[in-house]
């Protein structure tokens, strides 16, 4: 589904990235490891279009991205790929359904048809009494199963994800992850997913290490 090739990257003269070739399958939750400045986040934005690599291939089901204007780049990235972060940057005046709908109205989709789906979505992840809410009436795992929401709207092929529960707490965490692998078995959703959480990473189908910018080691 997924494949890049001696990706590089540096930030002036320090080298974040230092050739990485990995392979994401589809319907499988992957997991990122590593110290701080391993270059993680780094991978993850270049995954998902939010970076360009200093060199290297990015393959999408066997077209290389890498070499896509900005503007061909934007189209895809909000038609194929979805984000969650550890911060979930919903937008404070909006209400849960409206911040799920974003993604679908940038897309040029109906506001029918938006809600719709948006509707279907939070149904999915037991959020049908909190549409109306607004991010700060809602808890913490509320507002980041919005996020995933968000994320799952445009029927995107890889959701990337940036320590998404690296700020809830150990139960609504250990909720979270298991909806990611409930996502995968009921939508067939492919998952990457950065994070520190050591129990996350041992239950994902397969674990990528990262060590002073490069792959030390693949689990699956």
């Amino acid at each position: 589904m997924i494949e890049i090739k001696n990706i590089k990257k540096s930030y002036g003269k320090l080298p974040v990235l230092k050739g990485i070739d990995l392979y994401i399958p589809e319907k499988k939750v992957v997991t990122i490891v590593g110290s701080s400045g391993t270059g993680k986040s780094t991978l993850l934005h270049i995954l998902g279009t939010l970076d360009t690599p200093d060199s290297g291939e990015i393959w999408y089901d066997k077209e290389n991205i890498a070499t896509y204007s900005p503007n061909k780049l934007s189209e895809f990235r909000n038609n194929y790929i979805g984000f969650v972060f550890q911060f979930h940057h919903l937008l404070p005046e909006f209400t849960a359904l409206e911040n799920v709908c974003m993604p679908a109205w940038i897309k040029g989709t109906s506001r029918k048809a938006s809600e719709k789906k948006a509707m279907e979505l939070l149904d999915l992840l037991g959020l049908r009494e909190r549409i109306s809410h607004k991010p700060s009436e809602l808890s913490g795992g509320e507002q980041q199963r919005v996020s995933v929401a968000r994320a799952l709207i445009n029927s995107p092929k890889i959701i990337l994800a940036d320590e998404p529960s690296g700020n809830l707490d150990s139960s609504t965490k250990n909720e979270l992850h298991q909806l990611f692998f409930n996502l995968r078995d009921e939508l067939n959703q492919t998952f990457v997913i950065v994070t520190h959480d050591k129990e996350l990473a041992d239950m994902s189908d397969q674990k990528i290490s990262l060590r002073d910018g490069v792959i030390v080691e693949s689990l699956e």
